[in-house]
C-alpha cells in the first residue's frame, strides 16, 4: 500500500487537484511519498498548499553536487540500466531540441537523467514499489528514466494541453509504451494518447477524472440578482484566452451597465490584460484579484451567476467542476474534454477564439431569468457530483495501482 508520487513543481496554487487526489488515496489506505523536482513555495497562498509543501521531498533542493554524487553512485551500481537510460535521454532530448519551447534538448535531458537516478535510489531506500507522475512532461521523462535504471515501475496522468501541443518532442508515445499504465483525465485526452502510443499499449490507457471534494460544496448559495455577474478563474497565460474575454466584455458592456467580471488568477500576461482593461475603459466592469485560496475562490463563485472559460486549449479544467459543484452554470469554449462535462442543460458552449460568441453568451446570461439560471446550476451540480467525486476517482486509481502498479 506504499506508492510514490512525482510532480515537476509541487504544490502549486493552480494544481490543487493533485493534492485532492493524494489525500483521497491516503483516506483509502495508501501511504504516499511525495516527490517534486522543485518547489513553488514563494507563490503559495493557501495554508493547505503550504502544509503539502512541507510534506514533499524536493529533489533539486539537494543541491547540484550532492545530486550528482547520488546519481553517479546509483548509475555505477546499475550500469546496464544506466546505459539504456542514457541512450533514451539522448533520443528524447534530440526529439525536442530546438523544435518546441519547454521540451528541452539533450543537455536538459542529461539533467533529467541525474534526477532520475537519484529518484531511483530514493525509491529503493524507501521501499516504494511504484511511482505515479502527474503530467506527461518533465516528471514523466524522469519517471521513465528512473524505471529504466532499476527504479520502480511507473504510471502517469496526462492533463493537456501542453502534452498535446508537442507530443513528438515530448516523446509522449514512448512514455506511454514504457509505462505500466497511463491515465488521461478525459476521453478526449485518452484519444490523443491513442494517436502516439503503440496499439499494443492501448489496453493500458485509462480515463480517471480529476475530482472535487463534495463536502466542500454544501447546498449552493442563492443565485445573485442583477448583473450579470461573471467569474473567470485561471492562470493568465496564452492558452486561457483571457485577453479575448476582455474583448468580449468590451462588446457586451455598452448594453449591460450592470455587467461585472471577477478575474481570479495571475501569470505572465497580467500586464497585457491590465492594459486591455484600461484601453477598453472596463475598470468598472472587471476586477483582477490575483490568486485566491480555495475558500475565497468559493466565495467568488457564490457571488457570480456563471463561470466563464474562454480557453483556446485545455484538458478538462477543474475550475469548471468547482463552479458546477457550487451550483453555477458555465460559459465555456467547446474544446478538448470540456463538452464531456458542460451540456446545454448546464451552460453554454461557444466556439473557441470567437469574441462575438462570448459576448452573445454573456448577453444570453443577462436575459435568462434568475430561477432558470438556478435550475441550470442545480443540473450542473448534479452532473459534476455524479462524474467527478474525488473519492470515486481515487478508487479507480486504487484498482489500477493494485492490479498493475505493484510488482
Amino acid at each position: 500500500m506504499k506508492i510514490a508520487y512525482l510532480v515537476n513543481t509541487y504544490p502549486r496554487g493552480s494544481q490543487t487537484f493533485i493534492r485532492r487526489e493524494i489525500l483521497a488515496l491516503e483516506r483509502l489506505g495508501w501511504d504516499i511519498h511525495r516527490f517534486a523536482l522543485r518547489s513553488d513555495r514563494a507563490a503559495l497562498v493557501d495554508p493547505a498548499d503550504m502544509a503539502e509543501d512541507a510534506r514533499t521531498e524536493h529533489i533539486l533542493e539537494l543541491g547540484a553536487a550532492k545530486l550528482a554524487l547520488s546519481a553517479l553512485d546509483w548509475m555505477v551500481r546499475h550500469p546496464k540500466g544506466a546505459a539504456h537510460a542514457f541512450v533514451m535521454a539522448l533520443r528524447c532530448g534530440t526529439a525536442g531540441a530546438g523544435k518546441t519551447p519547454g521540451t528541452g534538448g539533450w543537455l536538459r535531458h542529461l539533467i533529467y537523467l541525474a534526477e532520475a537516478a537519484h529518484l531511483a535510489r530514493r525509491c529503493h531506500d524507501l521501499r516504494l514499489p511504484h511511482l505515479h507522475a502527474h503530467f506527461g512532461t518533465n516528471s514523466a521523462i524522469v519517471a521513465m528514466l528512473s524505471s529504466m535504471m532499476g527504479g520502480p515501475g511507473y504510471s502517469f496522468t496526462v492533463h493537456g494541453p501542453e502534452e498535446f501541443d508537442a507530443p513528438r518532442a515530448l516523446s509522449l508515445g514512448a512514455k506511454c509504451d514504457q509505462a505500466v499504465f497511463a491515465v488521461a483525465i478525459s476521453s478526449f485526452g485518452r484519444s490523443q494518447l491513442y494517436r502516439w502510443a503503440a496499439p499494443a499499449t492501448w489496453p493500458r490507457l485509462h480515463v480517471v477524472h480529476c475530482g472535487i471534494e463534495p463536502w466542500r460544496f454544501p447546498d449552493p448559495t442563492p443565485m445573485p440578482q442583477g448583473g450579470p455577474h461573471l467569474v473567470a478563474i485561471g492562470r493568465l497565460s496564452e492558452q486561457k484566452g483571457f485577453a479575448l474575454l476582455i474583448e468580449a466584455m468590451a462588446r457586451a458592456a455598452p448594453s449591460l451597465p450592470g455587467l461585472h467580471l471577477t478575474l481570479v488568477g495571475d501569470g505572465e500576461l497580467r500586464p497585457q490584460i491590465e492594459a486591455a482593461i484600461a484601453r477598453h475603459d472596463l475598470s468598472r466592469h472587471v476586477t483582477l484579484t490575483g490568486w485566491l485560496d480555495e475558500a475565497r475562490v468559493r466565495e467568488a463563485l457564490s457571488a457570480a451567476q456563471a463561470l466563464i472559460v474562454p480557453s483556446f486549449a485545455e484538458g478538462l479544467p477543474v475550475v469548471i467542476m468547482e463552479a458546477m459543484a457550487a451550483g453555477r452554470p458555465v460559459i465555456a469554449t467547446a474544446i478538448a474534454g470540456v463538452p464531456e462535462l458542460v451540456t446545454p442543460e448546464t451552460g453554454w458552449l461557444v466556439p473557441a477564439g470567437d469574441a462575438s460568441a462570448l459576448a452573445q453568451a454573456i448577453g444570453d446570461i443577462a436575459v435568462t431569468p434568475v430561477d432558470r439560471l438556478a435550475q441550470m446550476g442545480h443540473a450542473a451540480r448534479q452532473r459534476v457530483l455524479d462524474r467527478h467525486d474525488i473519492n470515486r476517482e481515487a478508487e479507480k486509481l486504487t484498482v489500477l495501482f493494485a492490479s498493475k502498479g505493484n510488482p
